[in-house]
């Protein structure tokens, strides 16, 4: 069993690449479904020694399939991920909580400092209105570890939230207004200017309520409407128990125990050394418990600085283009 408390000290590349070789390991010999794919690709366990090596597990088997290294208990909590009434939910079962909580806390304190500073006002419609969802589990806790009587959720009550807002900006109190995009923009519309003690995170996410925009418009518009100067992101999915944040560049910076890989669009199977776009592999340590190495729907680039910048999703068509899926 890997001791959990290394995954979150490691603090150099080589310790990363030794970790994750061994979390591939562990996860080869105790996940089956795992197991399966990497049998499949034809994968010597015994020759990968670079995380380039690794093979990635396609994220639609969490739709699919119960994705688990370890046995279930009665403390497992699984999440679920939003979807339409057409499409099939993806599962999460999470049989150590605590893992997750300590990569996100590690994760928040690492890029924006002691949560105790904080006050959080989180604006997550739709996300509040179901059961399973990562996303709210994780701003509660942080309402909580804030400790700020202003902070909390708001869903329907604008009003509540314009007057929080208000008291705040006289207090001079630093704040992290975490929503959904759609939401944000609502709030936008009514012209609420916030002052420069203000973090304002997005999540992404339509829902259907409002035309998709590039990032760069979303991010025009937030500026516009909340008098702000830079728009921060928050990259996370049901998948995953980590988070990468972008601090208003658009480029996402990752905690040390996770990491992005890019692949070729056309062969899923081989890295993109060329900086340009492709599909994105994670590697996040957190997963132990179920599967580190995931091949996301979603497309974009690495810097040199390992930096990741968002460019879009796979549309159904290429999603579907591994027929290597269906043997599993």
């Amino acid at each position: 069993m890997i001791e959990t408390d290394k995954i979150f000290n490691i603090n150099s590349q080589s310790e990363f690449r030794e970790k994750a070789i061994a979390v591939f390991r562990y996860q080869y010999h105790n996940n089956e479904i795992y197991k399966k794919w990497t049998d499949l690709l034809k994968i010597n366990p015994a020759l990968i020694t670079e995380i380039t090596q690794l093979p990635f597990l396609p994220i639609q088997f969490f739709k699919t399939h119960e994705i688990l290294s370890s046995s279930k208990n009665k403390n497992t909590v699984v999440f679920t991920s939003s979807s339409t009434t057409s499409q099939t939910p993806s599962k999460h079962f999470v049989n150590d909580i605590f893992i997750y909580e300590k990569s996100f806390l590690k994760g928040f304190v690492k890029f924006y400092g002691e949560i105790s500073d904080y006050c959080i006002l989180a604006l997550l419609p739709g996300y509040l209105e179901r059961k399973g969802s990562s996303l709210v589990y994780m701003c509660d806790r942080l309402i909580k570890e804030s400790k700020h009587p202003l902070s909390g959720f708001f869903l329907h009550n604008k009003k509540a939230l314009i007057e929080n807002i208000i008291q705040l900006k006289e207090a001079k109190q630093k704040a992290l207004l975490i929503g959904v995009s759609y939401a944000l923009m609502d709030l936008a519309d009514l012209n609420i200017e916030l002052n420069e003690h203000f973090i304002v995170m997005e999540t992404g996410g339509m829902k259907g309520t409002r035309k998709e925009l590039l990032k760069e418009e979303l991010h025009a518009y937030l500026k516009t409407g909340l008098k702000i100067k830079n728009i921060h992101s928050e990259y996370g999915m049901t998948e995953l128990l980590s988070q990468a944040y972008s601090l208003g560049e658009g480029k996402f910076q990752a905690p040390p125990w996770m990491k992005f890989l890019i692949r070729e669009v056309t062969d899923p199977l081989t890295l993109k050394t060329d900086l340009k776009t492709g599909g994105i592999n994670v590697i996040d340590l957190a997963n132990i418990n179920s599967c580190s190495f995931i091949a996301t729907q979603d497309l974009g680039r690495v810097n040199e600085k390992g930096e990741l910048e968002l460019m879009g999703r796979y549309d159904n068509s290429d999603v579907r283009g591994c027929n290597l899926m269906v043997s599993l």
